[in-house]
């Protein structure tokens, strides 16, 4: 009989963590949460915790770690405007040593590990949808920076313990992902649309609504996620969905589904918030036969029904 392989997924009890955690959970894999809870938290993670194949660790990826594991799902690091803006140098330490701290335990043992990054390396882009072999548009002084360029170095952090230790390394850029276990108050579009719909307020769109993001469920996402860890592909590869909406799309769908009456009221833009953000998945579809499945409006209810829920 095989034995499972241990997993340890930094920042497991956040978004995505928890997401990726029960589905390995669920494979009769071992997984080691590692959180220190500056926003994730133990309620995503509840279900879980009397698992026999699941065990919570309090530690900061900033701090060294020594355990004996198979796969480093390295997903620790702030990821909202508002949670990375918060401490942006503590944001910034978190994608440098975090990320130093991980490759060098997975050098020790022998891991796998998985990086993951985001969209946000290629800053506000100039080409449209961006591919992989774009090296992005950043602002490195802005009020996005600690985050664009704390994954922009975490990624070449990574490039360079696979050429110069070997270590096996899976680069995997994130765009926009949705659904339940979102915070509340992260500061995402869709989590600010459907809260304010709920509390009969009125829908806030920065800018005009015209700039657009691409919304990709999270079941979809962490179905992406495995395929690329199981796969040998070692350079950067876009996660997302394709299909590209406006902002005020998107306001005037969760409007319709929530609450038609509500009001949609406009404000400035933020510093360098991106106006396009769409990913090129050729590659995703090539390397790892995947794409997204679940069209936006079905995630959308579903996310609505969860956040009815827990608000």
């Amino acid at each position: 009989m095989n034995k499972s392989k241990i997993n340890l997924i930094t920042g497991g009890s956040g978004f995505l963590g928890s997401h990726l955690s029960k589905k390995l959970i669920e494979n009769g894999e071992e997984v080691l949460c590692l959180d220190n809870f500056f926003t994730g938290t133990k309620k995503n993670i509840n279900e879980l915790i009397k698992r026999p194949n699941f065990e919570l660790i309090r530690h900061d990826v900033t701090e060294p770690l020594n355990v004996e594991v198979d796969k480093i799902w390295h997903l620790a690091c702030p990821a909202s405007p508002v949670h990375y803006q918060h401490n942006p140098i503590k944001t910034t330490k978190t994608s440098f040593m975090g990320t130093y701290n991980m490759l060098g335990l997975a050098k020790r043992v022998g891991a796998k590990l998985l990086l993951a990054s985001t969209s946000e390396v290629y800053g506000d882009p100039e080409v449209n949808p961006q591919i992989e072999s774009y090296n992005g548009s950043v602002n490195t002084t802005g009020i996005r920076s600690c985050y664009d360029e704390g994954k922009r170095i975490a990624e070449t952090l990574c490039s360079d313990y696979q050429r110069i230790h070997g270590v096996d390394v899976r680069i995997m850029r994130i765009f926009n992902t949705y659904g339940p276990n979102m915070r509340s108050d992260d500061g995402r579009v869709i989590s600010n649309f459907i809260v304010q719909a709920l509390k009969n307020k009125n829908l806030t769109i920065y800018g005009d609504g015209s700039q657009t993001r691409s919304f990709c469920y999270v079941d979809d996402l962490i179905n992406g996620m495995n395929l690329l860890m199981e796969s040998n592909f070692r350079k950067p590869i876009n996660i997302g969905n394709p299909t590209e909406y406006t902002i005020k799309q998107l306001a005037f769908l969760i409007k319709d589904l929530i609450n038609p009456d509500l009001k949609i009221v406009y404000e400035d833009l933020p510093q360098d918030d991106p106006k396009q953000r769409r990913p090129s998945i050729k590659l995703a579809k090539e390397i790892l036969n995947w794409e997204p499945e679940i069209a936006l409006k079905d995630g959308l209810i579903k996310t609505i029904e969860w956040f009815k829920k827990n608000l």
